[in-house]
């Protein structure tokens, strides 16, 4: 999500939110109210341990279009840093022109962190290499490479950091298919990782990996608008944010993120966790770990592929049973289709129709899409009032954490594209 200004953080004399829980039974480790929690509310501000960029274009090129440290566009009417002075946007000089800064201070920080020698010659290395062989030749493979650059990289640039990163739930064993984590370690041994060589080994890649989808943050570019009004999304870079990762998912979340590249401040690559709703102490604080949107199935799938469980939550529950439905009466219908006895059909018919009769109940929670999710076509996205003022008064807009509109919180029909909507976010 992308606004030209970040929320205001909460009061300071604001007691902690969050405190941590370290076991829910068939949870694990999470987040949970320390106290009441207004809707809006500030749960947590996060800074990322590492970055790296979406490479799109099938030779992995860092595009040119944003900052290659702080991601922020490089375009007119885009604020740069704050620290930034005026004048020609610098090169990396490790880059061969490849990636610029949006001033000095941030290819300062960069070339101390992210644009060491070392990482800007393994991304040359690759660059040049042209396409990359199967399986590495996919949008997720160049994606993978690129994190591996950048954690090995930050092991000789900040080791406390890479401890950290490796105490991130994620394991080598946990990849169906260990063909994609055997190329990629392979690729890395060939670019020689500033570690030393006992500590390099294909279960540290494969480890890597898995702390990687199983935590990583997706920022987004900001959020374009189709020939059909559909919003467009696409993903800038990806981050490891450490505190955030603790959160765990549910379908129904009662808190979602935004972030805001974009923005005027120096910390615009933190995530900024909101609550959606009132929370009541005690209550386990969730993300969605997509977009609500999706179905049962589609939420299922990408749950058990990426982090290993399957959904049991109240919502997956309701679905679960019209999946099943779905499959009985297909099988029915089958059934039906090969009998040549009228009558029997006939009574087949007759059962299928009670069973969709029963089938017919209300959606328990309907009132989360209506309320709490976004209506702009192709968005998917979640609302969050702003924060609360100063003084702890709920705000009466909702914030899309996609695509960044905003509407009246009493005005489900509103998308945030009105006259008297009173606040742009770039649309």
């Amino acid at each position: 999500m992308h606004s030209s200004l970040p929320p205001p953080p909460p009061p300071p004399s604001a007691a902690t939110p969050i405190r941590v829980v370290p076991d829910i039974p068939g949870r694990g480790r999470a987040l949970v109210a320390a106290r009441a929690i207004k809707p809006g509310e500030v749960l947590l501000t996060d800074s990322p341990l590492l970055l790296y960029p979406a490479l799109d274009s099938a030779d992995g090129s860092f595009s040119s279009s944003f900052c290659g440290h702080c991601y922020r566009t490089l375009a007119a009417g885009v604020p740069r840093s704050p620290l930034a002075s005026v004048g020609a946007l610098p090169l990396c000089p490790g880059c061969s022109g490849q990636v610029r800064f949006c001033g000095e201070p941030c290819r300062a920080m960069a070339l101390l962190s992210s644009h060491t020698p070392w990482a800007c010659r393994a991304l040359s290395m690759i660059r040049s290499a042209g396409r990359l062989p199967p399986p590495l030749d996919g949008a997720e493979g160049r994606s993978q490479v690129a994190f591996l650059v950048a954690a090995y990289n930050l092991a000789a640039a900040s080791p406390e950091d890479f401890r950290r990163l490796l105490s991130l739930q994620g394991d080598a064993g946990d990849h169906a298919s260990p063909e994609l984590p055997l190329a990629l370690h392979s690729l890395m041994g060939s670019i020689s990782p500033p570690l030393d060589p006992a500590g390099f080994s294909p279960e540290l890649t494969a480890a890597l990996l898995s702390k990687d989808r199983m935590n990583a943050f997706g920022l987004m570019e900001p959020a374009g608008v189709g020939s059909g009004g559909e919003v467009e999304k696409r993903v800038r870079a990806y981050g490891i944010y450490p505190n955030a990762s603790l959160f765990n998912h549910d379908c129904l979340p009662n808190a979602c993120r935004f972030d805001y590249v974009d923005g005027g401040s120096d910390r615009n690559t933190e995530i900024i966790v909101r609550a959606i709703h009132e929370i009541p102490e005690g209550r386990e604080l969730c993300l969605s770990y997509f977009p609500v949107n999706w179905t049962f199935k589609e939420r299922q799938k990408r749950l058990l592929e990426d982090y290993g469980f399957s959904c049991a939550c109240d919502r997956c529950l309701v679905e679960k049973g019209w999946k099943e439905q779905d499959e009985e009466e297909e099988k029915e219908d089958h059934k039906v289709a090969s009998m040549e006895d009228e009558e029997a059909e006939d009574d087949e018919d007759e059962g299928m129709e009670g069973v969709v009769e029963e089938g017919d109940g209300d959606f328990p929670h309907a009132y989360f899409f209506v309320r709490f999710m976004c209506q702009r076509e192709n968005c998917g996205g979640t609302l969050a009032p702003l924060p609360p003022s100063p003084q702890g008064v709920t705000s009466g807009v909702m914030e899309c954490n996609a695509c960044g509109g905003l509407r009246k919180g009493d005005d489900p029909c509103d998308d945030g594209g009105g006259e008297d909507d009173g606040i742009v976010v770039d649309g």
